[in-house]
């Protein structure tokens, strides 16, 4: 007798198959989502290597400078000189001031804001909608140089204050953390409304009208059925705009004149006054790694995807 070699199948609980319709149907279906899963990873190909190219390997090139130390080796040197130095603790420290305060005012003037337009009609929201974004259609350069033009000692807002009577000498409003609160706030300012705005509009009016009819006055409503319904939308538009400040560079330089000195710009004198590529490279991997500290943080507490898909139920 000839000796057969018996192959014993199994299914995805352990129990043996026996080889029939149904097991060539399984085996069928499996290559066929075999084949379908290798068909998406070739499409999605391109863009994997976009990512690859602009994001995976200068991130990695950043990390792999600020382990080279000034004689060309690997060296710990420029985390060490971040310990051993206050100066870079201070900045660090004040670039998280200015973020915080930066979101915190944005809170404050955004959400009444966003509210309002989440109570318009849509034609006339819609139209309200092009004033928050005309911003993003100018160069932040030029807004922040127009800031720079109306803060300033002869500027706009210090002849229309003396001429009203507001003050009688010129205020310094520029050059300092308050004129860099104006340009960031006024930059950061959309980034919150948006999240915020749609989180509102995704807000079910039934759930409104339910409470005012079980008695509930319009003040509670807002408070106990409104207010928690739009705080994905603002947990995402408090991220948004804190992480951004983080990195920001332009408004501080212009409007800080030198006097409120961020990571960012740190950064940059490293590399235009020092030629200090290892220095620089370390502050900007520790941004990185505060950075995702923060949302992980963020993720403990809160659902990011969640937060981020702005859902109102």
């Amino acid at each position: 007798m000839t000796a057969m070699n018996h192959v014993t199948y199994v299914n995805s609980s352990g129990t043996p198959m026996a080889r029939g319709p149904a097991l060539d149907n399984a085996l069928e279906l499996k290559r066929d989502g075999a084949k379908e899963r290798l068909g998406l990873l070739g499409l999605c190909s391109p863009a994997l290597l976009l990512v690859l190219v602009i994001m995976i390997i200068p991130v990695a090139w950043l990390f792999w400078l600020s382990f080279i130390g000034e004689d060309g080796g690997f060296s710990l040197e420029n985390y060490q000189r971040m310990i051993d130095s206050t100066s870079y603790l201070q900045i660090f420290k004040i670039t998280f001031e200015v973020s915080a305060l930066t979101t915190l005012i944005c809170v404050l003037a955004g959400y009444p804001l966003a509210y309002f337009l989440s109570q318009l009609p849509n034609r006339a929201a819609n139209l309200c909608m092009i004033a928050v974004l005309v911003p993003f259609w100018t160069s932040l350069l030029v807004r922040t140089y127009a800031w720079l033009v109306l803060l300033q000692r002869t500027g706009l807002i210090n002849t229309w204050g003396i001429e009203l009577g507001l003050w009688h000498e010129p205020i310094t409003i520029v050059h300092n953390l308050t004129g860099t609160l104006i340009g960031m706030v006024h930059i950061m300012l959309p980034f919150l409304i948006l999240p915020v705005y749609g989180s509102m509009r995704a807000i079910n009016g039934d759930y409104l009208k339910a409470a005012a009819n079980l008695g509930a006055g319009p003040i509670l409503v807002f408070w106990k059925v409104f207010f928690p319904l739009s705080l994905p939308g603002l947990f995402a538009g408090i991220l948004i705009v804190f992480i951004l400040c983080l990195g920001f560079y332009v408004t501080p330089a212009i409007l800080g004149g030198g006097r409120v000195v961020m990571v960012s710009m740190s950064i940059a004198s490293n590399i235009e006054l020092f030629v200090n590529w290892g220095a620089s490279s370390a502050l900007g991997v520790v941004l990185l790694i505060l950075t995702l500290l923060i949302l992980y943080l963020a993720s403990r507490v809160v659902r990011l995807d969640r937060v981020f898909g702005g859902h109102g139920q």
